[in-house]
């Protein structure tokens, strides 16, 4: 297959044949802006996760950094073979020099893929690593077969972590240890609920009950099986990783079966605060993991700008309510300005690919180093690890929810705003 970057190395080769035989050889234009890249589901089930892009793209812009860089975004559609697609498209028809993704692995997997099989660095975030890193090896199944991306480079947080915040915001309350899960039939869904890697062999040591009904496909419409086999066991703790509509479909049948567990601590569809609206009064104490806030106690390289001020500057300019991926897009031009800052030509990826594996940037989500730290030796080159927190939806007096950390356990830096409380009957 004649990757992109084998396409460079024939045309520069042209060029020097052009140059030997006294022809004029291809040049690029001074001042030329970098051409970056960023695929995003800006529409579908996922595109909650980027409603701040417009925001974080035009402060991009206006930074000094931002100036010499073109960004071309293209709409996942929250759906892998269109990410597939779009990156492929950016790689061949706009002829990037670096790429971005973000948000679950539906977007990151299959947009990574195709740019390590292109040979294009690719920087990721907004998905656990391990089902981003082993979601894409050829045998996910057989450890010993995974191999090291040599262009693609991802940050977030991993399982382990977010196992370790909900079992610490679990623990803070009474209960009978009998946990039901919620995992669809995909990338997130396969990692939290494997037995190796996932949540229950951690639940298990600890001496949870964890009830697993089997993988189920998005956009169901139906959850009776899950809430009769939770009923059934007992169950005082729900736990999953669920699309939006999902949960909202869940949560609202569990309530008219009258299925009324302690505590709910969900990844990916709570994080936002309009899913959390939609459920209305219902939603008073739901709690997830919280990967960023404006309490955060990091700041822009970009602009010098805190958590909390970027928070307030996406509430001024669009009159919503702060979201999580608004620290972690920021944090993606960070890192890619950063990196591509050091690079002498940002058209040879090698030297692109080496500049990020050598990353050491404070960013408004927190230190950033592909240095290993606290990930395994299989994954050291091509994952860095960002902080964990928990948190509970509170139900404000005038209407609306408050996102409050109620554990830091795992990340002291990050300062509480209460404790874990039930939810109500």
């Amino acid at each position: 297959m004649l990757t992109r970057r084998k396409l460079l190395k024939s045309t520069a080769a042209i060029g020097l044949t052009a140059a030997a035989s006294g022809l004029a050889a291809p040049a690029i234009a001074k001042g030329a802006r970098i051409r970056v890249g960023y695929v995003t589901p800006q529409s579908g089930p996922l595109a909650a996760f980027a409603e701040a892009d417009q925001y974080i793209l035009g402060g991009f812009a206006d930074t000094d950094a931002g100036k010499n860089f073109e960004v071309i975004v293209k709409d996942s559609q929250s759906n892998p073979n269109r990410a597939a697609e779009v990156a492929q498209e950016l790689i061949i028809d706009e002829e990037i020099e670096l790429m971005l993704v973000a948000s679950t692995p539906e977007t990151t997997n299959p947009v990574t893929t195709t740019c390590e099989n292109e040979e294009i660095p690719c920087i990721s975030t907004v998905a656990p690593w391990q089902p981003w890193f082993i979601g894409q090896q050829g045998n996910p199944g057989d450890p010993g077969s995974w191999q090291p991306f040599d262009y693609a480079y991802h940050f977030f947080w991993g399982l382990e972590d977010v196992i370790a915040v909900f079992t610490n915001m679990w623990g803070q309350l009474d209960s009978n240890k009998s946990v039901g899960a919620l995992f669809p039939n995909d990338g997130d869904g396969n990692a939290w609920g494997d037995p190796n890697v996932g949540f229950p062999p951690v639940l298990a040591e600890q001496g949870y009950g964890l009830t697993d009904t089997g993988r189920y496909q998005n956009l169901t419409d139906d959850f009776t099986a899950h809430i009769n086999a939770f009923k059934q066991a007992n169950v005082e703790i729900v736990t999953g990783v669920v699309i939006p509509p999902d949960f909202t479909t869940f949560w609202t049948q569990a309530k008219q079966q009258g299925f009324t567990p302690k505590a709910a601590s969900i990844g990916k569809a709570i994080l936002f605060p309009q899913a959390v609206e939609a459920l209305g009064r219902t939603g008073h104490n739901l709690s997830s993991e919280v990967w960023w806030s404006p309490t955060h106690p990091f700041t822009s390289s970009l602009n010098g700008m805190s958590a909390g001020g970027l928070a307030e500057g996406y509430t001024a300019a669009t009159g919503r309510q702060w979201t999580q991926p608004i620290g972690f897009v920021h944090a993606l031009f960070e890192v890619a300005a950063d990196a591509l800052g050091r690079v002498s030509d940002t058209r040879d990826p090698d030297a692109v690919s080496e500049a990020i594996s050598a990353t050491q940037l404070d960013t408004i989500v927190g230190p950033l180093a592909w240095d290993g730290a606290g990930v395994p030796p299989f994954a050291a080159r091509n994952v860095a690890k960002t902080p964990l927190v928990g948190g509970q939806w509170r139900l404000k007096e005038g209407g609306g929810y408050d996102l409050v950390i109620v554990d830091n356990k795992t990340a002291p830096a990050v300062p509480t705003g209460g404790t874990m409380e039930i939810l109500p009957d």
